[in-house]
C-alpha cells in the first residue's frame, strides 16, 4: 500500500498514469511489481492449499473407504456369529427338551419301579403274614376253637390298638375264611 493508498493527495491511479511524473510513475510501476509479485506469491499459496486439501481429501476418501470395508466385514462377521449364536441356542433348546423328555421317561420308570417294588413287598409280607396266620391258628381243631382263636387274634391285631396291624387283619380274616370253610365242608362230609 503505501505510496499509492488512493487518499493521498486525492490522486487516483488514473490521474498519475495521465498526469503523473516519471518519479510517481517509477514508484507505481515498483509499487505495481510488488503487488504482482504479493498476488502471485498469494496464488501459490492457495494452490498450494488447495494441492493439500485435495490430498488430505484424496486420504480421508481413501480412509473412509478403508473404514467402510472394516465396516463390511465386521457386519459379515457379526452375521455370522450371531447365526452362529443362534445355532448354538437351538441345540441348547432341543438338549434341553431332550432332557426334558429323559427325565419324564426316568420318573416314569423310577414310579412303574417303585410300584412293582411295593407289589413284590406287598406280596412277600402277605406270604408272610399268611405264614403267621397259619401258625397262629396252628393247633385248632374245632369250629369253636377256630372262632374262639379268631376273636382273640382281631384284638391282638385290630389297627386301633398299639400292636394293630391293618394287613395282618386282612390276612388274618382271609384264614379264617378259608380254615371256617374247611370246617363246613368236613362236617358236611
Amino acid at each position: 500500500m503505501g505510496i499509492y493508498d488512493e487518499t493521498r493527495t486525492g490522486q487516483t491511479f488514473e490521474k498519475i498514469l495521465v498526469d503523473g511524473s516519471a518519479d510517481e510513475l517509477s514508484a507505481l510501476k515498483a509499487w505495481l511489481f510488488k503487488e504482482n509479485i504479493r498476488l502471485e506469491t498469494e496464488r501459490n499459496e492457495l494452490k498450494r492449499m488447495e494441492e493439500k486439501y485435495i490430498k488430505e481429501r484424496k486420504q480421508f476418501q481413501s480412509e473412509m473407504d478403508e473404514i467402510n470395508r472394516r465396516l463390511v466385514t465386521e457386519r459379515k462377521r457379526l452375521k455370522q456369529d450371531e447365526m452362529f449364536f443362534d445355532k448354538k441356542m437351538d441345540i441348547l433348546k432341543n438338549g434341553f427338551v431332550q432332557l426334558d423328555e429323559e427325565r419324564r421317561k426316568f420318573e416314569r420308570e423310577k414310579i412303574a419301579f417303585e410300584a412293582k417294588r411295593d407289589l413284590h413287598q406287598s406280596y412277600h409280607r402277605q406270604e408272610k403274614n399268611q405264614d403267621i396266620a397259619e401258625l397262629l391258628f396252628q393247633g385248632v381243631r374245632s369250629p369253636l376253637a377256630l372262632k374262639k382263636r379268631y376273636r382273640d387274634l382281631i384284638k391282638i391285631f385290630h389297627p386301633d390298638n398299639i400292636a394293630g396291624d391293618h394287613d395282618m387283619i386282612l390276612t388274618i380274616n382271609a384264614v379264617y375264611e378259608k380254615l371256617k370253610k374247611d370246617y363246613d365242608i368236613g362236617r358236611q362230609a
